[in-house]
């Protein structure tokens, strides 16, 4: 070690008596320097070990003794007892055991007694040394064999830089495991140099340090370089003992996710993660999810998602083509953008992955957060929402709305009733004025400008909707609205119809109004509800979409009569009776 027993014994002795009283320890020197690594830079941490039952605190305390400084932490013979047992446990299923319990138990069974050496030994037999390097090897191969899989899965997807990282990852924890089998069980692996130069294998050692440096690095990295340098990485993982990671991407296969569920309005896909987070997809996204065949190999599947990606690459190509035909450079980008969206939807937790006979791919990296489905951030460009779904940055977008699912469903259920509204309102105005009925006129009018209102402060996501005397004013609400929707608005709702001339100048002054807000929230597009069967039916099938969304999160209905339409699968009740 870096420092002598008397030099520890000293710190010892100044860090108690800067504590206060306490029990006849035992004590241990745990850490870096324990195992004989460390530098002048290296806490001092001590761990106290008593023979009573409490509950000792798992917080250190931290002080500094001569320059240094010292973590002192307790434990019970009872906690470490328990620790053991844990540890046993949890290394039954090396993909759930505890990083934080492994550390613990290692660093105590990797330490050097400073005084109480009886109790110290007492404990320290609870594990024996023996079976801690198999539980440390199998952890590391577990993690190995993660993230190699996943840098496989990568590469096929033409993730190259990324999976050029896992796969310098995989090669880091494959050494570990290696290195643990020998004995060199301390977990962090900043101390893996010092650690092979002490498993006493040259070749190991150099093999190691040369694929380490080798890695493709950068954003650009060549596909053909990432492909070579994961194969030598896999090759070397087999021989150090890891094995599963061969080179054979049809045993990875793409498998739904738990709590994930894929609703489409209109051209729309909408995915729902955990009934809580919502997915909009662009149209290629779309395209490519919908393509998925989950439980197949990866292969098959990106090869159905290039599919896709080329088709609407080409269609949306040809869409904006004066000649009508799709461009070859545009479908060759969209099967290339194939493999980024389905290395996206794994990434977002929205499918996962497999390897056939060995459950799911979860990598993750040591002394980091847990491994999980990335959040990203949310995408909010107003209108957030339209009748058709919810807005996106584009035809690759996998965009995350800044709303809770149960909000987004109350939301555009209300944005397609307050339509729904709107034109009955605009249908009652047309009557009232055909029989001079000027105050029902006026009232009727000013329904619609409130439920023009609702819609457009829905589409930007606002649920619960303020009262309709406050519709106006809640505009503030959205400061990138043009002025003109408040001015029309406060305009209409303090006109009055005394006459059939200001009853057809208030139907066109709405008109107008209605265009604007629908244009605005993204309605443009919805049917005259009232004008005959057809135009109800879509009607009726619009609002079917959003009603078993809000159903399906339990969200509050914008009257209670929907849930006739749902119980009817769309269309009318006694039509489906």
């Amino acid at each position: 070690m870096i420092l002598t027993d008397e030099q520890l014994q000293d710190l010892l002795d100044k860090s108690l008596a800067a504590l206060p009283p306490g029990p006849d320890w035992a004590v241990v020197l745990e850490g870096s320097i324990a195992e004989g690594f460390g530098n002048p830079s290296s806490d001092i941490d001590f761990l106290l070990i008593g023979r009573d039952g409490a509950d000792l605190p798992t917080m250190p305390s931290l002080l500094f003794v001569d320059g240094r400084r010292v973590e002192i932490r307790t434990r019970s013979v009872r906690q470490l007892a328990e620790q053991f047992t844990a540890l046993e446990a949890g290394a039954r299923r090396p993909g759930r055991l505890s990083e934080d319990l492994l550390n613990r138990c290692q660093r105590l069974l990797g330490s050097h007694p400073l005084r109480g050496h009886a109790l110290v030994d007492e404990v320290k037999a609870l594990l024996p040394a023996g079976r801690l390097r198999e539980i440390a090897a199998g952890w590391w191969t577990h993690r190995a064999q993660q993230s190699l899989r996943h840098a496989m899965a990568l590469d096929c997807l033409g993730e190259g830089a990324e999976a050029a990282d896992w796969a310098r990852a995989g090669l880091v924890q494959a050494v570990k495991a290696w290195a643990a089998g020998r004995g060199e069980t301390y977990l962090e692996p900043k101390w893996l140099s010092l650690q092979l130069d002490r498993a006493g294998r040259a070749d190991v050692r150099d093999r190691y340090w040369t694929l380490e440096s080798a890695a493709p690095a950068g954003h650009d990295a060549d596909a053909n370089a990432v492909h070579g340098y994961l194969g030598e990485c896999l090759a070397f993982a087999a021989e150090l003992g890891v094995t599963g990671v061969a080179w054979r991407p049809q045993r990875l296969t793409v498998e739904r996710a738990a709590r994930v569920t894929t609703w489409q309005t209109g051209e729309r896909v909408h995915v729902i993660r955990g009934r809580r987070d919502v997915f909009a997809l662009g149209e290629r996204a779309g395209a490519v999810w919908r393509s998925l065949v989950l439980g197949t190999p990866l292969p098959a599947v990106l090869t159905g998602a290039r599919r896709a990606g080329a088709a609407n690459a080409g269609a949306s190509d040809a869409g904006a083509s004066d000649a009508g035909a799709s461009d070859a450079g545009a479908s060759d980008a969209g099967a290339a953008d194939a493999g980024r969206l389905v290395a996206a939807f794994l990434r977002y937790g929205l499918v996962r992955l497999a390897w056939k006979g060995a459950g799911t791919v979860t990598p993750a990296l040591p002394l980091a957060a847990p491994a999980g489905p990335v959040t990203p951030p949310p995408y909010s460009a107003p209108p957030l929402l339209s009748v058709r779904g919810a807005a996106v940055s584009g035809p690759d977008g996998i965009d995350l709305l800044p709303l809770p699912a149960e909000r987004f469903a109350a939301a555009t259920m209300a944005l397609v009733w307050s339509n729904v509204v709107v034109e009955n309102a605009r249908e009652d105005l047309d009557g009232a004025l055909r029989r001079g009925q000027w105050r029902v006129a006026e009232l009727t009018s000013r329904r619609a400008v409130h439920a023009a209102l609702r819609g457009l402060l829905s589409s930007h996501g606002v649920n619960p909707l303020p009262a309709d005397t406050d519709l106006v004013r809640r505009l503030s609400l959205l400061p990138s609205l043009p002025s003109s929707v408040r001015d029309r608005a406060e305009d209409l709702l303090g006109r009055t119809i005394t006459s059939a001339g200001q009853g057809e100048g208030v139907r066109t002054d709405l008109g107008d109004f209605v265009a604007l807000v629908r244009d605005t929230a993204g309605a443009d597009a919805f049917p005259s509800s009232f004008d005959s069967a057809d135009t109800w039916r879509a009607t009726l099938e619009l609002g079917y979409d959003w009603l078993r969304i809000g159903t399906y999160l339990g969200a509050e209905l914008p009257l209670e009569e929907a849930r006739d339409l749902i119980v009817s699968n769309g269309v009318q009740p006694h039509q489906a009776a």
